[in-house]
């Protein structure tokens, strides 16, 4: 577990997402499925908080109110298909749903229904119900900002704020996952561990080739949980 944490935190550091879509397959495979997505919308949640301590200021409120918005209506209904559903059929659902996002991300698809107030509400929606069931809200909201415009440097500090809101409110939703002291303290320093060290690798990789290795676990991880879940 402490060295998915570090990957996880790693990858979220060099390349602005990633900690959920590498972590949650994973975890979803060690920890069982609800518990491993209750797993990482804590360690997303912390993550986006550190992150976002030093980008407050470039954080857009004005466009995020309909994200948030649109989130908090639809985690009630990913927190109800993950306490619903069976095991096998969940770890079937999370595997399938990290592929696709992780697909999704790397295909830059452009869709002009994604823009506006009306593509913020829809992202909003789609990320706060994936972001519940299966810990991978991030890139709806990704496949918004590539439709808005969005810089990489308007995306991140909005991404961070946007990330904290929404772990909250899963985590609300569902509660947190049943782990003992040592188990957390271990993902604590893990997630210390694993923002340093993305820290220093970041210095010489550039974010493009860093997203693409990022994405790339992530389909390789929802693959294999897909396929556990199909098993069983």
């Amino acid at each position: 577990m402490f060295g998915i944490v570090v990957v996880g935190a790693s990858v979220q550091r060099l390349a602005g997402i990633g900690f959920a879509l590498v972590g949650v397959p994973a975890m979803a495979l060690l920890l069982g499925p609800a518990e491993g997505v209750r797993l990482a919308n804590c360690g997303a949640l912390v993550i986006s908080a550190v992150g976002l301590a030093g980008t407050w200021g470039s954080v857009r409120p004005g466009a995020m109110i309909p994200l948030v918005v649109a989130a908090a209506a639809a985690v009630p209904a990913g927190a109800w298909v993950s306490r619903t559903l069976p095991e096998p059929a969940l770890l079937a659902v999370t595997g399938a749903l990290v592929s696709a996002a992780a697909l999704l991300v790397m295909s830059g698809l452009r869709v002009r229904s994604l823009r506006g107030r009306g593509g913020a509400l829809a992202a909003g929606a789609a990320s706060g119900f994936l972001n519940a069931s299966a810990g991978v809200g991030g890139p709806a909201v990704s496949l918004y900002a590539v439709n808005a415009g969005w810089t990489v440097r308007e995306f991140v500090p909005n991404a961070q704020f946007y990330g904290v809101v929404v772990n909250v409110f899963s985590i609300a939703a569902k509660g947190l996952p049943q782990l003992g002291g040592p188990t957390w303290a271990l993902v604590g320093v893990g997630i210390a561990a694993g923002l340093a060290i993305g820290s220093i690798v970041a210095r010489h990789v550039p974010e493009r080739p860093a997203r693409w290795i990022v994405l790339s676990l992530a389909l390789a991880g929802g693959l294999t949980t897909l396929a556990k879940g199909l098993w069983g």
